[in-house]
């Protein structure tokens, strides 16, 4: 069926047109899913609702080449599943520790950097040496280990919350320390 053809489909609401859409493209729309996000099921979701996008799209519009609109959508439901995947994994106790970081601690990039690197390592050493038994705990538990919160409170004997409440606390004296010592931030 020529493009044109199923446009006027889904211009009279005929079910048809999803039928034949789902014919001549529904392989390139499921590879370029399945390309994105490496999961059958997840692209099988995506393309349904691709096609469900160009049924609330047609009408009024008119695209040419069908192909191309019928892709873009499929393809930006699918960026759109991926990046929301990709957020849940972030969730893990590692990411998160990372983030909560990384505003004041850049990776190193250059042999200055490295340097500047093990400057940094050798003041985290000194802070967690002025720390209490307890937060010096939580911090490594928290930044080395990446434990989630309810883990260290487990280990600690707190309520997570008061984990939460500490692991705030903490960062703020690093970064004080931090600039402090001249690690300028």
């Amino acid at each position: 069926m020529l493009d044109e053809e199923i446009i006027e489909l889904l211009f009279q609401r005929s079910e048809q047109a999803l039928k034949e859409l789902e014919l001549k493209y529904g392989k390139i729309c499921m590879q370029t899913s399945y390309n994105i996000l490496g999961n059958r099921s997840d692209a099988e979701e995506c393309v349904n609702d691709g096609y469900l996008g160009v049924w609330n799209a047609i009408p009024p519009t008119r695209p040419d080449p069908l192909i191309t609109y019928v892709l873009r959508i499929v393809r930006n439901i699918s960026l759109n599943r991926y990046h929301k995947n990709q957020a849940q994994k972030r969730n893990s106790s590692y990411d998160l520790a990372v983030e909560e970081l990384a505003d004041f601690i850049a990776a190193p990039e250059s042999i200055e950097s490295v340097l500047e690197a093990k400057e940094l390592v050798s003041t985290i050493e000194s802070f967690l040496d002025s720390l209490s038994t307890r937060d010096r705990v939580i911090f490594v538990r928290r930044y080395w280990f990446f434990d989630d919160y309810g883990q260290i409170a487990g280990r600690t004997g707190i309520t997570e919350k008061n984990v939460s409440v500490r692991l705030t606390r903490l960062r703020k004296q690093l970064k004080d320390y931090l600039e402090e010592r001249g690690n300028f931030l």
